[in-house]
């Protein structure tokens, strides 16, 4: 099983686990003398069936990305570099969006309202690190689709 098939069926699993959540409390409970629309205990039975793939193809899935190596680097090492890379990606564009807002002023009495950073300068290193992002991105996809899960 390739790497992204098995990050691929995780998310599904989460997606189901949220979908059993409900279906578990809307069946939880029932007017004396009718029945749930579905078997709590089937529902219970899902969930340890789910929960129990979940663990081992999360347990496969660090253990492949933990050895997996690429440019010298693990693939957790590239997943946090990306996460990081990414979060500051965001957290520059709204300080940009901040900086870069006018503020108008209806009268020359007004106080004149200034940005604290050279926006352009800003800008160009945050277009630089939403490229480096998205190389980051499209070579962790890569190693996605062409790294066999450890699964021993």
């Amino acid at each position: 099983m390739k790497l992204a098939t098995a990050l691929s069926e995780r998310a599904d699993i989460q997606r189901r686990l949220t979908q059993l959540m409900s279906r578990l409390n809307n069946n939880a409970k029932t007017q004396e003398g009718e029945e749930p629309a579905e078997d709590p205990k089937q529902l219970l039975e899902e969930l340890d069936n789910l929960l129990a793939r979940l663990e081992w193809l999360m347990t496969r899935i660090n253990l492949t990305n933990s050895r997996t190596i690429s440019d010298g680097k693990t693939v957790t090492e590239l997943l946090a570099r990306r996460d990081c890379l990414a979060k500051r990606v965001n957290v520059m564009r709204s300080f940009l969006d901040a900086a870069s807002a006018k503020v108008d002023r209806y009268s020359q009495t007004e106080i004149k309202i200034l940005s604290t950073v050279k926006v352009s300068a800003l800008q160009k290193q945050v277009d630089s690190d939403s490229k480096a992002l998205r190389e980051l991105d499209e070579q962790l996809q890569s190693l996605n689709w062409t790294t066999e899960l450890i699964e021993d």
